[in-house]
């Protein structure tokens, strides 16, 4: 009887042990430690793309949403129409609308 009582005191102790082995929470890992790289390394610039000067090539590099035909068509627009007065007569091309000139607003300058 002694050999059955100490059995099951010794199963309840290695379970309980195990239990609460299992629940205590994970640590933590450190999330906003940067590296001395990161921190040393300067902020990408943004391009500034001159709608009056760049060509096609240049202007289906540097914009978002911008693919070769987008990019002839804001050339041919100016050919046609002569250079750009603001930004936002990148809205006459056809093809380009409020959200690509959106997206695309910071690296945009006429000179």
């Amino acid at each position: 009887m002694r050999t059955g009582y100490l059995s099951s005191l010794v199963f309840a102790l290695l379970t309980s042990l195990s239990i609460s082995a299992y629940a205590a929470p994970a640590p933590k890992a450190e999330t906003s430690a940067k590296t001395a790289a990161q921190e040393i390394a300067p902020k990408p610039q943004a391009v500034q793309v001159d709608l009056n000067k760049a060509d096609a090539s240049t202007l289906q590099r540097d914009l978002v949403g911008v693919g070769e035909a987008k990019a002839q068509e804001i050339v041919a627009y100016r050919d046609m129409n002569g250079p750009f007065a603001v930004v936002d007569e990148l809205l006459e091309v056809k093809g380009i609308g409020k959200a690509i000139l959106d997206k695309n607003r910071e690296r945009l300058v006429v000179n």
